[in-house]
């Protein structure tokens, strides 16, 4: 066999062999890689003493800013407490109980059976501090699309009620958001546990 036809030849071999090797390998089953998100770095927890003319004091964060609400019909000690770095807000409506807890727990309820659409789990948590005399219970709302993830409201069940509710400013995506949410959900917790009711 001349020289020239023996390299055609193996050439065309080689490259035979070649993509069947490459056909054979790609013949296993693709899995793709999961969306990735953006690293959040967090803040050190610290905390700080809010404590003014309100019927009401508790620690907050200390990368989180105390604003009011100016939102139309919001009554006296209303505030929000924002997350600038995370474009998040817990916002924090307060009622004197007046004969009607009954009224404000179902609305607190039915604030969050709203989410059941959005939602793949919902999971309370019961406040329970005695001595305080502080009640009540915490939302957390499990779903990709659920506008608020996080909801709460605490009582001393004679004269003070307190609902929070944390929303981003954002469309919702919790699973890219979860790492934001757990780290906010320690605080509503801290928030909770340093409650304090004062007289009206």
């Amino acid at each position: 066999m001349p020289l020239i036809k023996y390299i055609r030849y193996n050439s065309y071999s080689f490259l035979t062999a070649f993509f069947v090797i490459l056909f054979i390998s790609c013949e296993n089953d693709y899995s793709p890689k999961p969306r990735g998100y953006f690293r959040i770095d967090l803040p050190e927890k610290e905390y700080r003493l809010f404590d003014t003319a309100f019927p009401y004091s508790f620690e907050y964060p200390v990368y989180a800013n105390i604003v009011p609400d100016d939102r139309n019909g919001v009554e006296p000690y209303w505030i929000n407490i924002d997350y600038p770095r995370f474009n998040g807000r817990v916002y924090l409506s307060y009622k004197v109980i007046n004969d009607n807890l009954i009224e404000y727990l179902e609305d607190s309820r039915t604030f969050v059976m709203k989410l059941i659409p959005k939602a793949s789990s919902i999971q309370d948590s019961l406040i329970l501090r005695r001595a305080d005399k502080v009640f009540g219970l915490i939302y957390e709302i499990d779903g990709i699309n659920a506008a608020s993830p996080i909801q709460f409201f605490v009582t001393d069940s004679a004269s003070h009620f307190l609902r929070g509710a944390l929303y981003f400013n954002h469309a919702p995506n919790n699973d890219s958001m979860a790492p934001v949410i757990d780290f906010i959900r320690k605080d509503i917790h801290h928030l909770v546990e340093t409650l304090e009711w004062k007289e009206i």
